[in-house]
């Protein structure tokens, strides 16, 4: 705080189907930032073409309390379309993202703060330190994706971060000149760069509902985060082609050795299928990397928009529905 002057603090929402939710995380989180001094807070729900009633419950809110503002989709266009229409649509001085279901402890945010505008942190960030209550398949395969990206990737990830984050206006500004379609915010927040305190949680289970993240939906979004920011899969399949060549021609040796020798153990077409099945499926797995970036260049070429927006009340305090 300079002088007497309040800092604008904009908390983005991104809620799909958290119509059990919603009111509960409002309750909560504004008792938590109301006890805060020297800030003033405003709420940016992002509606995710819910299915349910969310936006109706937003809309309650936003009636009765006018720090409340939405952006409501035309369809569902996932959650980082989401967190990036929140931080194209904040203009305050510190920016967090923040999760509906209050997996993201509230109370943090006044130690997010402390740690930009005290500690002289550009971004403060939270991660978990435990998966208790989470899915034992889960938790092993996410520490295998983290693992894996931090090896392939010129940018580390922590294990455990997640997308709950305090930030700069100058780290916002920064992000948003990635105006990427295939987004991967964990990555686009360590690329960017800028000093960043990490804050250790447990993890806590959502206060109602269920998670919308099937395990098909996790592996997709972990290969959209490699593909996104490493092209080291697409050097495997030159390795794997070097040392099958290598590993043919030493077959090719010790099958001439042993014609030689008369000791020929195996038919001749025998060898022949093996070689070429195996050829063929390591040629088939590297048309596939090679598919996936060609995908996402594909849908990059397109210049797409990352959401449309269906309404909001961010224009004036009115209610807009675009037409």
């Amino acid at each position: 705080m300079i002088g007497n002057k309040m800092k604008t603090v904009d908390l983005i929402i991104p809620c799909y189907n958290e119509s059990e939710s919603v009111d509960l995380f409002y309750e909560h989180c504004s008792k938590v930032v109301d006890k805060i001094d020297g800030y003033s807070f405003t709420f940016i729900f992002i509606n995710d073409g819910s299915q349910d009633d969310t936006l109706a419950k937003i809309k309650k809110i936003a009636e009765k309390d006018n720090r409340v503002k939405y952006i409501s989709f035309s369809r569902n266009f996932k959650k980082e379309a989401a967190m990036y229409a929140g931080l194209k649509a904040s203009t305050a001085e510190r920016v967090a993202i923040i999760d509906a279901d209050l997996q993201h402890p509230p109370e943090l945010i006044a130690d997010m703060l402390s740690a930009i505008d005290v500690e002289g942190y550009d971004s403060c960030s939270a991660r978990r330190i435990s998966r208790k209550g989470e899915p034992k398949i889960k938790s092993f395969f996410s520490r295998i994706f983290y693992r894996l990206i931090n090896k392939m990737s010129e940018v580390e990830i922590i294990d455990g971060a997640v997308d709950f984050r305090m930030m700069t206006r100058q780290m916002v500004d920064a992000i948003l000149e990635m105006p990427e379609v295939g987004r991967f915010s964990k990555g686009i927040f360590c690329w960017v760069g800028f000093e960043t305190k990490w804050i250790e949680f447990k993890n806590i289970e959502r206060i109602a509902g269920k998670s919308t993240w099937s395990f098909f939906s996790l592996f997709k979004y972990a290969i959209d985060g490699i593909t996104a920011f490493t092209t080291f899969p697409l050097r495997i399949a030159t390795i794997v082609g070097a040392l099958i060549a290598t590993g043919t021609f030493v077959y090719f040796i010790y099958e001439l050795i042993k014609n030689i020798f008369g000791e020929r153990e195996l038919p001749d077409y025998a060898s022949t299928i093996i070689i070429l099945l195996f050829g063929i499926s390591v040629i088939v797995m590297g048309l596939g990397i090679i598919g996936e970036y060609l995908a996402r260049m594909y849908m990059e070429t397109k210049r797409r928009p990352v959401f449309i927006t269906k309404e909001t009340n961010i224009n004036d305090g009115k209610t807009t529905k675009k037409k």
